[in-house]
């Protein structure tokens, strides 16, 4: 097959927009047979090339694909469920990267220029963007693309993967049907979005959703979810919707659960008080490396939305129950690790105490476990 990169290189050269004469004489340098059906087929692979995501469009295309990440030219990844791996792909130059990293973020209605070398957004197909620019970022100007899950899974499915035990499914089910309110923490890129959307799916069909996210990437199987997107300000400074306020707003649409995708600021605060006030069964996903560490989390992020650390840890400790914590193992796989416990200490601070850890071929009872087994069992 013609090397497309060397052929775009050679149509680089001429400064001006190509016709089919152009590629025939580019193939033509390139020692290549020119026929009829060779130009045409060459146009047609140029043409894709420059639409949708170019030269990555195959491999977002891909069964099982979560991640495509650009490195520079030279150094593209994806990701099929087992870590990063080397993709065959590469471009001909930074310049080409560039091109692709701010027609995309075009497409997501978001400005990428060396003023504003970086930008976060969401493709219309659902697929996040994120890119920052060379020199910003070496070797070359970076990509990152999360592609939407192709359908959402069930507990049964993730302990039919592995994901989970069949028990932990079972306990995990039993947190949403008794409307325990939890988050769901973990690292970046380790489950926490595909689980969280399992555990919406088993929340009774006669309840109703109103589900917050700055990025739309939650799709539960469920038949009575309204979801509410962020926005962030336009060239001109305006237009931004926060989190904060659609958690507000969603506070007045007659929700039975109030969900946030994801916790990254002060929007934590209003999600507290949502869930103190009557809103029960609530969650939310928080970034975070083990149970333990996600009261530090909850104070920096409260912090930002002006909630002092005594007021923070007693906000959760009224408003939360468990948390269920995600990760990658070794080998790349993601799995459900552990269940902890919202447990207020005589100092008045609150802690997350270890309570079910999933092993392989079974359960493991930590100090919280009676904690745990109380609220599921």
């Amino acid at each position: 097959m013609v090397d497309l990169g060397l052929v775009q290189s050679r149509l680089g050269e001429l400064g001006r927009d190509y016709t089919p004469r152009d590629v025939a004489a580019a193939l033509r340098d390139l020692g290549e047979v020119v026929t009829d059906s060779a130009v045409l087929a060459t146009m047609d692979r140029l043409r894709r090339h420059s639409r949708g995501a170019g030269p990555l469009d195959d491999l977002l295309r891909q069964p099982g694909v979560s991640d495509v990440v650009v490195n520079g030219p030279a150094d593209v990844f994806v990701d099929r469920g087992s870590g990063l791996e080397r993709a065959g792909v590469t471009f001909v130059d930074d310049e080409q990267v560039r091109r692709l990293a701010i027609r995309l973020a075009a497409a997501s209605g978001r400005r990428l220029d060396d003023s504003r070398p970086f930008v976060d957004g969401r493709l219309p197909d659902g697929t996040r963007l994120h890119a920052v620019l060379a020199p910003v970022s070496l070797p070359g100007t970076c990509l990152s693309l999360r592609v939407p899950a192709a359908r959402s899974f069930s507990l049964d499915d993730l302990a039919a993967a592995g994901s989970i035990p069949a028990e932990g499914a079972r306990l995990l089910r039993a947190m949403v049907t008794r409307r325990v309110p939890f988050l769901i923490s973990g690292g970046t890129g380790s489950g926490k979005t595909t689980l969280l959307a399992a555990l919406l799916a088993a929340v009774p069909p006669h309840e109703r959703i109103v589900l917050v996210e700055d990025a739309r990437e939650l799709v539960p199987d469920h038949p009575h979810c309204v979801r509410l997107e962020g926005r962030v300000a336009n060239a001109e400074g305006t237009g931004a919707i926060t989190l904060a306020e659609l958690v507000r707003q969603a506070l007045r649409m007659r929700p039975d659960r109030v969900v946030l995708g994801e916790v990254r600021g002060g929007e934590i605060t209003d999600l507290l008080r949502a869930l103190n006030t009557g809103h029960e069964g609530g969650c939310a996903t928080i970034h975070a490396n083990s149970v333990t560490d996600v009261p530090a989390r909850l104070e920096a992020l409260a912090a930002l939305g002006g909630l002092g650390r005594e007021a923070c840890h007693a906000q959760v400790a009224a408003a939360l129950r468990l948390v269920v914590h995600v990760r990658r193992d070794v080998h790349g796989r993601r799995r459900v690790d552990e269940i902890g416990v919202v447990h207020r200490e005589a100092t008045d601070r609150v802690a997350i105490l270890p309570g079910l850890r999933f092993v392989p071929g079974g359960i493991e009872r930590l100090a919280g476990a009676a904690q745990v087994e109380e609220l599921l069992c």
